[in-house]
């Protein structure tokens, strides 16, 4: 196995660990997003303490999506590579942000079953605001972020190169910028985070990544001239070849 097509399976593997873990992890945080009073009521904490470690595990494969991709891509434009990279590392961030919050909420929950005096209606609004901030990190995160970097810059690189068919990098072209503007109409409320709009608005972008993942396992790079630079042996700098 060639070093690029190594290069290709992990980012390919990468792509589909954060389809796989980001998707349950979501549904496990069920009980808590859904329920106000979640602080002060019987809770579902070992649940959610898996959605977090699943969490954890899709922050850590989003940075290495860029990671492992930077040396091929930072080929056809460095700056735009740098920037997928900025936008990864910031998405993630975000995520554990998110992670953090809602786990603070555990946390409380934990110390109100504890306290038998403890304030419930000043828990309950603790509990609600760590829930909002969980809602905000995860529009700016897996929302704007992914929108502009694994979709438009991506999706753009790839096109560019031609490491992957060119017809499917439309799928990031087009669907990051909608998710991008749909996370804009969520900030300014014209739909709610979590609506049908919102919804439809993923749609190609999931297409996009999920499409990516297969075939970079399956396919790897096509054969495109950028990978020449990566594969080509180095020349020592008194070779004769080197001083032509």
């Amino acid at each position: 196995m060639t070093s690029t097509r190594r290069t290709a399976l992990i980012a390919g593997i990468l792509f589909i660990i954060t389809i796989v873990f980001s998707i349950p992890g979501a549904l496990l945080y069920g009980p808590l997003l859904s329920d106000p009073n979640y602080v002060v009521g019987p809770g579902a904490d070992a649940q959610i303490a898996l959605a977090a470690f699943m969490e954890l595990i899709v922050a850590a494969a989003n940075i290495g999506t860029a990671v492992v991709l930077f040396p091929i891509v930072k080929r056809q434009s460095e700056a735009l590579s740098l920037g997928y990279v900025a936008c990864r590392i910031v998405e993630s961030t975000m995520i554990v942000v998110g992670i953090l919050s809602l786990l603070s909420v555990v946390t409380l929950r934990q110390g109100f079953a504890a306290d038998a005096g403890a304030d419930a209606t000043s828990l309950v609004t603790a509990g609600k605001a760590l829930v909002a901030l969980h809602g905000a990190t995860f529009l700016i995160g897996p929302g704007l972020l992914a929108g502009l970097g694994n979709g438009l810059i991506l999706g753009y690189l790839m096109y560019r190169s031609g490491l992957v068919p060119r017809a499917m990098t439309w799928l990031g072209l087009i669907g990051g910028p909608v998710v991008f503007l749909s996370g804009i109409a969520v900030l300014f409320g014209v739909y709610s985070q979590v609506s049908v709009w919102s919804g439809i608005a993923t749609i190609l972008e999931f297409a996009w990544e999920a499409s990516l993942g297969v075939y970079l396992i399956v396919k790897g790079f096509r054969p495109v001239p950028i990978l020449d630079a990566v594969t080509a042996p180095a020349i020592p700098s008194g070779h004769p070849v080197a001083m032509t």
